[in-house]
């Protein structure tokens, strides 16, 4: 069976300018893949089509990101407190600090993941123990994952091993492997892979025999063949949730593998498949973003995105995904903080490989199954 290198290539980061560009690319990215497939969450693309024909930009009129944005925020101004210190005891910390312990809000638009790891945590549990719940498996981390490759850029493993650490309070197994997968494609593609590379930058960071990397295996193989393929390879058919990392990661790369890179075409992709739409499209979108920079996302899309309105995480109200993307890139001398920034500086403010030649280096498995 003919498998991706489990050792991918992965050039060393570009400069400071580069860098920043790719980050302000891969979170911008986030939000705005989140904006777009939001009101097709949970649909079918049948119901997309008799709805919209098919979704080319924005179908809302006042267009925003949703909790995947809010928790990637979270997220991210966590890592730069604390950067590659960060312990599960600091990410505990965290969400009793900025969620658990505050007055929460209408909560909008919260995961089955968030809600189990908020009552464990209030219960007095600790990571991992936080983490046991039934829908430990979720996209949960996969769609906060994004921020860890930004920091980490062109060094998957470590992006791995970050996000790995932030998600022991909420998630384990298969949510584990979903997170790991997205950070480490974003890493690569921070540091200008081409496509295949950030695909196997993903494989390898999560055992070869799990349902995720089975999952995003079988999307990448059928990528040249367009979106109605990949969403037959990997959706799960008859169950109820759309929320699985492993169908969701594989959903979201198989369409920036069908888009080779592209953020329009990935994006979009991700967005008329349907199922968890919101955070396949966000997912797609940081790997493209991070993969194109910030000039390829269109400007009417960009403009659309503004501070974080708080609607699910309060606390988040105010931050803008651009403002994490500059606190995790490389400053003045270069060179991230070992620490990240202090809790006061965290501000508030008003030529790639065919798509074809995955089905060459992949698994051709196409039935969907754990």
């Amino acid at each position: 069976m003919a498998s991706i290198a489990c050792n991918p290539s992965v050039p060393a980061p570009g400069d400071t300018a580069e860098l920043r560009e790719r980050a302000r690319g891969a979170l911008l990215g986030l939000a705005v893949g989140d904006a777009l497939g939001a009101p097709a969450e949970n649909m079918k693309p049948s119901e997309i089509r008799a709805r919209w024909g098919r979704v080319t930009g924005f179908v809302t009129d006042n267009p925003s990101g949703t909790d995947d944005t809010e928790y990637a925020i979270f997220s991210g101004l966590l890592l730069a407190r604390h950067g590659s210190a960060l312990t599960p005891a600091h990410v505990e910390t965290a969400w009793h600090e900025w969620i658990a312990d505050r007055a929460e809000g209408p909560f909008r638009g919260a995961g089955f993941s968030e809600r189990g790891t908020l009552e464990n945590l209030r219960r007095g549990l600790a990571a991992p123990i936080s983490a046991q719940h039934r829908h430990a498996w979720s996209d949960g981390l996969a769609m906060r994952a994004a921020p860890f490759g930004v920091f980490a850029a062109g060094r998957p493993a470590e992006a791995a091993r970050l996000v790995a650490i932030d998600g022991s309070v909420s998630h384990d197994g298969e949510g584990i492997y979903g997170g790991q997968a997205v950070a480490a494609g974003v890493a690569a593609a921070m540091a200008g892979a081409p496509t295949i590379a950030v695909v196997a930058s993903a494989l390898a960071v999560v055992p070869d025999d799990s349902w995720t990397a089975r999952s995003l295996r079988r999307a990448v193989a059928v990528a040249h063949r367009g979106e109605r393929a990949v969403r037959s390879a990997v959706v799960i058919g008859g169950y109820p949730w759309t929320d699985l990392a492993p169908e969701a990661v594989a959903l979201a790369f198989g369409a920036y593998a069908a888009a080779d890179g592209d953020f329009v075409q990935a994006v979009l992709t991700a967005v008329n498949m349907g199922r968890d739409a919101d955070t396949t499209a966000a997912v797609a979108g940081a790997l493209a973003g991070a993969t194109q920079g910030e000039p390829a996302i269109p400007t009417e899309w960009a403009s659309a995105i503004g501070p974080a309105r708080g609607s699910c995480l309060p606390s988040m109200a105010g931050h803008h995904v651009l403002d994490v993307a500059e606190l995790l890139t490389p400053g003045e001398g270069g060179k991230w903080g070992a620490g990240g920034c202090a809790p006061s500086e965290l501000p508030a403010r008003g030529e790639a490989p065919s798509p074809h030649s995955f089905a060459l280096l992949t698994d051709t498995e196409t039935e969907a199954r754990p």
